[in-house]
């Protein structure tokens, strides 16, 4: 029963029923939302809250685990164990279609024109791109085909690099607060506001936002004496009306702007700065509106309903191939989940 009420309940109410202080529900607000369609008062945002909290992991307290040498050190690791166990991993070499021999996926066909045959072929990619672009849909059932062009998956979520030329000062946060998440959403109502103007195909003058700063705890990612700087920042509508080629530039204003009003300062100290917005996302990875987690968390594409109703399970209606990506359950995030069941599924199914 208290499943099926909090499955369609925003987070507002419940923040409001169980908090007082506002900064702390602005800070569960905008953990509800990341990386979602959705406002703190929109239904189903509670379910934004408990994916993000069920994908923790213990830390020091008022920190952050990070990993050394930064993400690109865990891929690293990833790959050096794959290879350890005979796995080939291939560098730039995209893949241009899925074969499909009577019915059933027997391998892949690179953009460079070599053919690899398999006995599953299984991609962690976008389900929409795998099915409608790679297999292509002929040959799938077309009620399979309408549901995967349902997907909704229009990205409202930017990130932001900044390279500076020594460590930010954020107003009332000690040296050790400096290493945790800084987290600019003062009270559910201003990410509530910020969220507004996205659902018209605008970005907030004021955004939300989560900042790390990464070099802090690893010195290794920036000279000495320098900083580096990441943030996700919220909402940035992949459709934006004005276009990005001209909005891009305003919207960095308005970070900018927020960032120098809780670190004084900062906008001096640039040496470089990077936005990818969406539509930068949805080019350079091959992600269909920019949207990370390759479709909306919202109970409707959730749990058994993931990524489409009736095919939760990794497999798909094309024989031989399946989905391990954030498309699949659960969805995005570095957890390895999707991953790892559909593993677990193959193995099952051969034996």
């Amino acid at each position: 029963r208290d499943f099926l009420r909090v499955r369609v309940m925003n987070v507002y109410d419940l923040l409001d029923e169980q908090l007082s202080d506002d900064r702390l529900k602005g800070l569960l607000a905008f953990d509800a939302t990341l990386g979602s369609h959705l406002g703190p008062r929109s239904p189903t945002s509670l379910l934004g809250l408990y994916y993000r909290l069920a994908g923790e992991i213990g830390g020091f307290a008022g920190a952050q685990i990070q990993p050394k040498g930064g993400m690109g050190a865990v891929v690293a690791a990833i790959r050096s164990a794959a290879e350890q166990a005979g796995v080939s991993i291939r560098l730039a070499s995209p893949v241009a279609k899925v074969v499909v021999e009577k019915g059933r996926a027997v391998g892949v066909v690179t953009q460079g024109g070599e053919a690899l045959r398999a006995k599953a072929v299984v991609s962690a990619i976008n389900p929409a791109t795998t099915i409608l672009n790679l297999a292509g849909p002929r040959e799938v059932d077309t009620g399979f085909v309408r549901k995967v062009k349902n997907i909704r998956m229009k990205g409202d979520a930017a990130k932001l690099h900044l390279a500076l030329d020594r460590p930010p000062q954020f107003a009332g946060v000690d040296a050790a607060g400096h290493k945790g998440r800084l987290v600019i959403a003062p009270s559910p109502d201003h990410v509530e506001g910020a969220f507004n103007p996205s659902k018209y195909g605008e970005f907030s003058p004021e955004p939300v936002m989560e900042i790390t700063l990464p070099s802090l705890v690893d010195p290794s990612l920036a000279p000495s004496g320098a900083c580096v700087l990441s943030a996700v920042v919220q909402y940035a509508p992949y459709a934006l009306k004005q276009g990005w080629t001209a909005g891009k530039p305003q919207f960095l204003k308005a970070i900018m702007a927020q960032l120098e009003a809780y670190a004084p300062g900062i906008g001096a100290t640039v040496r470089h700065a990077e936005l990818l917005t969406p539509d930068d996302i949805e080019g350079r990875y091959r992600m269909p509106g920019g949207h990370w987690h390759h479709g909306e968390l919202q109970a409707d594409q959730m749990l058994m309903s993931r990524p489409v109703s009736g095919w939760s399970g990794y497999d798909t209606p094309l024989e031989g191939l399946f989905l391990a990506g954030a498309g699949s359950h659960p969805g995005g995030g570095i957890s390895g989940a999707p991953g790892l069941n559909a593993a677990r599924r193959i193995i099952a199914m051969r034996a």
